[in-house]
């Protein structure tokens, strides 16, 4: 399974990904703009790639499905790690058609059912990008329909990863991966949180104390 970082913010990236918190990158062209990517995204996106190693996934920002290729090719030359994302809509699979059939990876955006996770596969996506988010909002039970996506794709033969986005909360981490995501997309604040537990709190003031009372620099005096 692997967790990507949804931010813009080289630094977060950069943070997450030197303590091995990270395997990749999921952008949008919202995150892009308020990271500072104000007229051509491009730089930031390479800025990115380079503080991560694995997959960055960014958006194509057209409506047309010419210009959508068109733009999927521009991002992909910026590096071998972009994955465009390509919302799953009928008049945009020529798109992700061409994208796919030029060796580019494809993620499918919007898929909301295991019958759009299967259609978007055979249409050359090798990501399908799952809104937990809006189908909770809607009164979905989203990890009912990820675990349907994965037994789908497992059941027709599909070579297509299930990610989750964008986690809130630790529940939802450990649903998710339970439910078979492939990936988890969280953003850093709530990364951060994941971090943290009552628990861990106590047990940090009780070793504190305890180390307190013994002499300092056992280990390392001769």
């Amino acid at each position: 399974m692997k967790i990507y970082l949804a931010t813009a913010d080289p630094a977060q990236v950069s943070w997450a990904a030197e303590l091995g918190l990270t395997d990749g990158v999921i952008t949008t062209p919202r995150l892009l703009y308020e990271a500072g990517a104000v007229t051509d995204p491009r730089g930031l996106i390479q800025e990115i790639c380079l503080a991560v190693s694995g997959p960055v996934v960014v958006a194509v920002e057209s409506i047309h499905p010419d210009e959508m290729y068109r733009d999927g090719k521009e991002l992909a030359r910026l590096s071998d790690q972009i994955v465009v994302e390509v919302p799953l809509i009928e008049d945009w699979l020529p798109a992700i058609r061409r994208l796919s059939a030029e060796g580019i990876r494809v993620s499918a955006g919007l898929v909301f059912s295991a019958t759009q996770a299967v259609l978007a596969s055979r249409a050359g996506a090798s990501v399908v990008n799952c809104a937990i988010r809006q189908m909770d909002a809607g009164g979905t039970d989203a990890m009912i329909v990820l675990s349907e996506m994965r037994a789908a794709l497992d059941q027709a033969g599909e070579e297509c990863d299930v990610l989750a986005s964008v986690v809130a909360s630790s529940s939802d981490f450990t649903r998710s991966v339970l439910a078979g995501a492939d990936g988890i997309a969280i953003e850093p604040e709530a990364m951060r949180a994941l971090l943290i537990h009552p628990l861990t709190d106590r047990g940090m003031d009780r070793m504190l104390t305890e180390l307190s009372r013994l002499p300092k620099g056992r280990l390392t005096n001769a």
